[in-house]
């Protein structure tokens, strides 16, 4: 599958502004793992960190059910997809025999999921659950879910650069 990617507009409102680049950075990971085999998105290709692009998609799919899900539509989680108390980073550890496949398909799933729960609330929405005891506002959900996806995007250029030398934006 290609992945498209729409730059966001120069000029538009604070919801679509703040919609549009958070879609935009969702296709820039995409795009960062798009064409390389199940290998290649294992491999943690930085050495000595265990990031690889495949625990990228999967962290980010925990991070959009975490933020959208939880906080922001109040539901509570035992365990993660793809973490647990006894495995807190299963998302990014436990991938030498996952399933890129899933994981995408888990990934996508969860955008989609995220831009249900967000669909039509005001900016100011209030989450119905607090993070470290405070009241979370949509605004700040979208914001930081930008500055997650570019700090992990930042990551994925280095670590597709190291598997087969491809960089862009």
């Amino acid at each position: 599958m290609t992945e498209t990617r729409t730059d966001p507009s120069f000029v538009s409102d604070e919801r679509t502004m703040l919609d549009s680049w958070l879609d935009y950075h969702r296709a820039t990971l995409a795009l960062k793992c798009e064409g390389l085999d199940a290998d290649q998105l294992r491999r943690r290709s930085a050495e000595p960190s265990n990031l690889s692009l495949l625990g990228l998609v999967r962290h980010m799919a925990e991070v959009e059910r975490h933020w959208f899900q939880g906080i922001l539509g109040g539901e509570e989680f035992t365990r993660g997809r793809y973490w647990s108390e006894e495995r807190p980073d299963g998302d990014f550890d436990d991938v030498d025999t996952a399933d890129p496949a899933e994981a995408f398909a888990t990934w996508r799933a969860e955008c989609e999921g995220a831009r249900k729960a967000a669909a039509g609330l005001p900016l100011d929405t209030v989450g119905r659950r607090q993070r470290r005891g405070e009241d979370v506002s949509l605004r700040w959900i979208l914001v930081h879910m930008i500055e997650e996806y570019a700090r992990h995007n930042g990551h994925a250029d280095l670590l597709r650069e190291r598997i087969d030398g491809a960089t862009g934006e």
